[in-house]
């Protein structure tokens, strides 16, 4: 399913690339596939396609976060109720940002899995090992590829 989401998305962000008439540096109709050989050839300087994209993204991710705390009631008194659909939605929103930014990271369905298992790992032993403030490094997450 993860496969489907970074297809599916993809598919979205190319879209609203044509439909918006965004160029890469060259001219070029801007593309997904184009952030994606940035950087596979090693072009992640400031103003590069990756470094610009991911900028976006985490705008848009940040902005999500906010239109999400705003649905939540933070007033424990209060006898609100929680709008659960507009939770999803905004939820879904980030998602959507999030595997942008991994793709602009380099990144695609099997690497984000490898990834993730390899970090639930170092948490895991940072759990178990007392983790806190004082004692920690990032030697733990060096080792992860």
């Amino acid at each position: 399913m993860l496969d489907k989401i970074f297809e599916m998305q993809t598919e979205l962000n190319d879209y609203v690339f044509a439909k918006n008439k965004l160029k890469d540096k060259s001219g070029q109709d801007l593309n997904m596939s184009a952030i994606i050989a940035a950087v596979a050839e090693n072009k992640v300087m400031a103003n590069d396609l990756p470094n610009e994209w991911l900028v976006n993204y985490s705008k848009a991710m940040k902005e999500e976060l906010i239109e999400l705390d705003e649905e939540l009631l933070w007033k424990w008194w209060s006898k609100d109720e929680i709008d659960m659909q507009n939770i999803r939605v905004e939820l879904i929103d980030i998602l959507h940002f999030l595997v942008s930014a991994m793709m602009c990271a380099g990144l695609d369905a099997d690497k984000v899995f490898d990834i993730y298992q390899q970090k639930h790992a170092v948490n895991l032993k940072r759990q178990d090992t007392n983790y806190k403030k004082e004692t920690k490094t990032e030697e733990d997450n060096r080792s992860i590829t």
